[in-house]
Order: C-alpha cells, then structure tokens, then sequence
C-alpha cells in the first residue's frame, strides 16, 4: 500500500461542486493521488466565461507544487509562461509611464485564455468520467440514515452521495449558504445561494481587440507581452497582448466611491453579467487620451459588463464538518492585481497536501478541513485587502494621491506580499495546529 493509500480517507468520495481554476486543479491532483473524484460543473460546456486569466508566481508555485504545472504547459499555447511586471500609464493626455513595475528572472507568470486552462485541465488531466456538465447544485444535506455521508441535490432532480464535499463554485456559491448557515435550508432563494456576495460598487467591460488593427488605428502607448494599465479618477483599463500578439485583452473598471462597500444593491432582475452596447463604455471614460479612445473604440460592439460581487464581510469560517469552501466561494475578491485565481490555487494546495497525508483519516477528516480553513482564512483575506488598495490606488485614491510620485510610492512592492508567499508554511502550520490539537500523532 503506497504512502497515498495508508489514510483511510483516500477511499473516501470527494466531490468538487464547480469546475472552474481551482477545482479543476484541484480534481486533478487528488485524482492523480488515487482518490475518487467527480466534478459538477453548473454549464454544459467550456466557453469564453472570463475571457483572461493571469496567475502571478505564487500561483504558478502552487501549480507545480500540485503536480500539474508542466503537463499544463505543454497543452497550451507557446509564448504564455514567462517573466513579467506590470507597466502603469497615466489614461490621461499623453499617456506618460507613471510606474514600471518589475518582475525578477525567478517569478514567472502564466497568462492565456481561461477556456484554453479548463480545455487542458479537463480533457487532457482529468479523467473524462470524473466531470459532469449542466450539475447546477441546488443544495447539500448531512445524510440522516449513513454516517458521514453528504447528500448533494442538482436542479435537474438527480443526487449524488460523497463522503467529502469541496465548493469552488465561484462567487455565486451555493455550497457557501451551507458553511454561512451552519446546515439550514439552502433551497429557495437567490439571496440565500449568494448570501455575504456582495456589489462591489465596480463594474468591469471585457473583451478583445485585434493587435493588428490598434497598431493601425495609431495606438502609440509602447505594447509588449507585459500587463499594462491605463491609470485614472475613479477609472482604470488592463490591458494585455495574448501571444501569438494577435488578441489583446482589455478590463475596464469603473468604481463608484461615493457609496460604502455592500450598502448599495442592484435590482433583483439585474443580472451579473450582461451585454452593453459599446458607446455606453466609451461614454464611461469619456475625456481620456487618445489611446484609450482607440482601444476602446475597437472593442466589439457589444460589451460584456460585469456587475462585480465580493464576499464581504469576510467569513469567519471555510468549512462545516466534511465541507470545505475554496477560491471565489470562500473570498471572492476584486481583480485589480489578478490575485483570485491564484489564492483559489493556494487553497487547492493546501487541501490536497491535507488530504494526502499518511495521519488523516475519516475520524480526524473533519478537523483536517478546519484547520485548512484556519490557515487560509488570514492569508486570503490580506489578499483581499490588497487587492481592494490596489484598485484605490489605480482609480486615484490611494493614500498619496493622483501625482506620478504618490502613484509610484503606493504601487511598489505592492505585489509583494502575494508574489512571495511561503506555500509550505502554511502546510507546515496546518501539521502544526493538528498535531497541538490531538487530530495528528506528534
């Protein structure tokens, strides 16, 4: 029996509800230790839902911590794992460089299009058999009649039975109304499935602009395979050139500070996501520079617009019993310094270097599973703080003001503290707090 097995729990059922970045990582790596796995993933296919993803160096440690980062890598598109900071440029007039932040040779990034991270993922790692598309969870109940066992219902009428249930699904979470309830009803209504998501008071546009077609449209500001900003009151553009450097992807926020964070909601018809017409975005960042007239102008003409939620205030817990909340489920944040990903990633790891271990077993699994949320709830939620400065920072709110010197004295390091996270810290902490409690043998 291999080291993997020696845990009781290795035979036990796992279910990942959502089958987004950290669920997926996550089902592969358990997968490849030997557990049962099945992922529900609430749409019936992979789309262009989130267009962009970026995973800063602490992600792209925990992917090959995982195992999973090379095999990843050899299924995506060339040119998307390299070296990179991050290039601020005033959106106003003449688009001066306010700040180039700079990345060092030993913290890579991965940047690429989300469906092509899921596609590799999914059909390349995962066992075909293990995902199941259209499962929209409708909610999750302690088994009266077998020990231990969670019963997961799906709005299409059918059921599944697991032995460890893992919610990644995403900022609309169902799976959160469980642990922020402590076992009530989660049937019924909407409010209840996104209970502590809050409007972030941001909306975000989305979308891609051909390369070709900026360079001759007379876009000036300097393009590379580096992350750029457009900096601005109240408003700030990301943009970035996916190789080949055929697409580039744009993020325009726009953020309402006049109002108190979860004070304001939208209407209950409303939805998250929807489409606008281009020239309301332009209207948006009406009176910017020339630069950011052209890229805007060359978005499609319909936009997607993002209504952006985050939990708020912050959970004071990730798990209940054999429950356990990662990613957006458990600390949506905003995605100013495109850190959500990667602490979902951080999370993933961490449960799966949990579960693996020779000491747990079902007795002890419920333990396990609070420990993990005692580890990551303080960490997640300094990214969460950070990330909410940052946008500040961008939008000219940051603690020095709008001038080229205040913006660069708020935005060094401020990557820092996520870039250089010590992931085998928290692994060594969660041993730690175990073997103090009694669940882990000293």
């Amino acid at each position: 029996m291999s080291q993997l097995d020696s845990g009781a729990v290795a035979k036990s059922r796992v279910a990942i509800i959502g089958g987004g970045v950290c669920g997926l990582a996550c089902a592969v790596s358990l997968q490849q230790a030997g557990f049962e796995v099945q992922v529900f993933e609430a749409t019936t296919a992979y789309g262009q839902v989130g267009a962009g993803i970026g995973l800063g160096p602490n992600a792209v440690r925990a992917l090959e911590a995982m195992g999973i980062l090379e095999p990843l890598l050899q299924r995506l598109p060339q040119g998307n794992h390299f070296v990179k900071g991050f290039l601020f440029y005033c959106g106003l007039r003449d688009h001066q460089l306010v700040y180039d932040y700079p990345a060092a040779p030993e913290l890579p990034n991965v940047n690429m299009q989300r469906a092509a991270f899921l596609e590799a993922l999914s059909s390349q790692l995962l066992d075909l058999h293990s995902i199941n598309f259209g499962k929209r969870c409708m909610s999750v109940t302690e088994s009266s009649t077998n020990s231990g066992a969670l019963n997961i219902y799906f709005t299409d009428g059918t059921t599944h039975i697991a032995d460890v249930v893992l919610g990644a699904d995403g900022i609309k979470s169902t799976i959160r109304n469980f642990i922020v309830n402590s076992g009530a009803s989660m049937g019924g209504a909407a409010v209840q499935r996104s209970r502590r998501a809050v409007f972030s008071n941001t909306v975000y546009y989305r979308g891609m602009v051909p390369y070709s077609a900026l360079l001759a449209a007379g876009f000036k500001t300097p393009m590379s395979d580096r992350p750029a900003c457009f900096v601005g009151p109240n408003k700030h553009i990301v943009f970035i050139a996916i190789k080949p450097r055929d697409l580039v992807m744009v993020s325009a926020s726009s953020t309402n500070y006049n109002v108190p964070l979860g004070t304001e909601s939208l209407p209950e018809e409303s939805t998250w996501v929807d489409d606008v017409p281009r020239d309301e975005l332009q209207k948006d960042f009406d009176g910017w520079g020339p630069d950011v007239s052209i890229l805007l102008g060359l978005m499609p003409e319909k936009v997607s617009r993002w209504s952006l939620r985050v939990v708020h205030p912050p959970l004071e817990n990730y798990t209940r019993g054999r429950v356990a909340l990662l990613g957006d489920a458990a600390h949506g944040m905003l995605p100013h310094l495109g850190a959500g990903a990667g602490q979902g990633l951080e999370d993933a790891l961490l449960l799966v270097r949990l579960l693996k271990r020779p000491e747990t077993n079902r007795d002890n699994l419920p333990a396990v599973l609070q420990t993990y949320s005692d580890v990551r709830r303080p960490r997640a939620q300094a990214v969460w703080e950070v990330s909410d400065r940052a946008g500040r920072v961008y939008d000219f709110h940051g603690p020095h003001g709008s001038t080229p010197e205040g913006l660069r004295e708020d935005l060094e390091d401020i990557c820092a503290p996520i870039w250089h996270y010590d992931l085998d810290r928290d692994l060594e902490s969660a041993i730690e707090m175990l073997r103090a409690n009694g669940s882990f043998a000293h």
